[in-house]
């Protein structure tokens, strides 16, 4: 009951502030574990994904299409490209966990920490990062900026959507945020990259899902080499 009554709450303060915005899609694309998890336990500096968890991305490090993203030349091509390509196709923001943005917790220090992207993101556009501690924004070079949400997915969603202009809004992670959002009823989309790879334990982010109400149309399988991509629609059910 506590689900339902927060994605009321949620779907009421979207129409009710939200009515001249062009209602763009949410979209989720995520890598995970055979067993669930998307990143490893132990998450630090040293190990953003935890220890073990880049052994989740091995399948896309080498693609042409990646390396070209992170400002590096050569890779390979295979049917995974396809898949790299459509993640930012037509998105106009993105938001993600504060836990995604950084190893820092709790009150911001100071500016100094900009994410784990150096100064020239990925992403080319706004990006809304879910905190309970407020900071300016923070511009980046190649267009992205940094906004700091504190309060909560609903707002977020809001202001990825007037930044879109119409554009998809993509939720990047973490497992936290993912949850909130298909919890909440408010993801169209859902990509999953699944590899085979056991990790045992770390960050799930389909875990305690039951109750949502979630029904996922499975939409298209991609098989490539060392992952299986899967696209599913998601409605709440009946």
């Amino acid at each position: 009951m506590r689900r339902s009554a927060a994605w009321a709450e949620n779907l009421a303060f979207l129409v009710t502030t939200n009515q001249t915005i062009t209602m763009s899609r949410v979209r989720i694309s995520i890598t995970m574990s055979i067993d669930g998890y998307m990143a490893a336990p132990n998450q630090s500096l040293e190990n953003p994904l935890g220890v073990g968890g880049m052994k989740l991305h091995e399948w896309v490090f080498g693609l042409e299409e990646f390396r070209k993203t992170h400002g590096q030349s050569g890779g390979e091509t295979n049917a995974s490209s396809m898949v790299v390509n459509e993640m930012f196709e037509n998105v106009g923001a993105v938001i993600m966990g504060r836990n995604m943005f950084g190893p820092i917790r709790g009150e911001w220090p100071d500016d100094s920490w900009k994410g784990w992207w150096d100064d020239d993101p990925p992403y080319h556009m706004p990006v809304f990062v879910l905190t309970h501690h407020g900071r300016a924004s923070q511009p980046m070079q190649g267009g992205t900026t940094f906004h700091f949400v504190t309060d909560g997915i609903a707002s977020a969603l809001q202001r990825a959507r007037e930044a879109a202009a119409g554009k998809d809004v993509l939720i990047a992670g973490g497992a936290s945020a993912i949850r909130q959002f298909l919890a909440a009823g408010l993801v169209d989309e859902l990509n999953l990259s699944v590899v085979p790879v056991l990790l045992g334990a770390g960050e799930r982010p389909l875990g305690d899902l039951g109750e949502a109400g979630l029904v996922l149309e499975q939409k298209r399988v991609v098989d490539a080499p060392g992952v299986v991509h899967v696209r599913y629609a998601v409605r709440r059910g009946g």
